[in-house]
């Protein structure tokens, strides 16, 4: 379910995208608003869930983690139980930040973080070619990074 959100609403999201450590009263200085309305509408956005939560982003390569890889998993058995083994798996290794299931010839898209290669390695071998129903894996490591956001793109109604 869509939550509606008017003009105020998507920029108080645009600004806590940016900035999410400010809180409603620096918000509402920055929007021209009193700390009270902002306070009520960030716990309104919350409540709806289109605030999910507020966190620190971190310099991956400054916390030791150098490489970063997209790995195309392919499963075997397709059945509810065999999917659930999998994503059980996939939830249980925080070198993995995210998974997708996809259609077409890959079932999952993995993006893996790691110190460096040989750890991809050892996780590779240790790990995720042994997950539930895993038929073929094929990875590939990042070079360079052009664009990394976390900001969706909003426009105003």
């Amino acid at each position: 379910m869509q939550a509606e959100l008017d003009r105020v609403d998507l920029r108080i999201l645009e600004l806590l995208q940016a900035h999410g450590e400010l809180s409603a009263a620096e918000v509402g200085e920055r929007l021209g608003t009193s700390a009270s309305t902002c306070w009520r509408r960030i716990s309104r956005l919350t409540e709806l869930g289109v605030i999910r939560r507020r966190v620190a982003l971190l310099e991956r390569e400054k916390v030791g983690l150098q490489v970063l890889v997209f790995s195309h998993v392919k499963v075997a058995g397709h059945g509810r139980d065999a999917l659930l083994r999998f994503e059980e798996a996939v939830r249980a290794h925080p070198e993995i930040l995210e998974c997708y299931t996809l259609m077409g010839e890959t079932d999952f898209l993995l993006r893996i973080v790691c110190r460096d290669i040989k750890a991809y390695e050892a996780f590779f071998l240790d790990h995720l070619s042994r997950f539930p129903g895993v038929q073929s894996v094929n990875s590939s490591i990042a070079l360079a990074v052009i664009k990394e956001t976390t900001a969706l793109p909003l426009h105003p109604a």
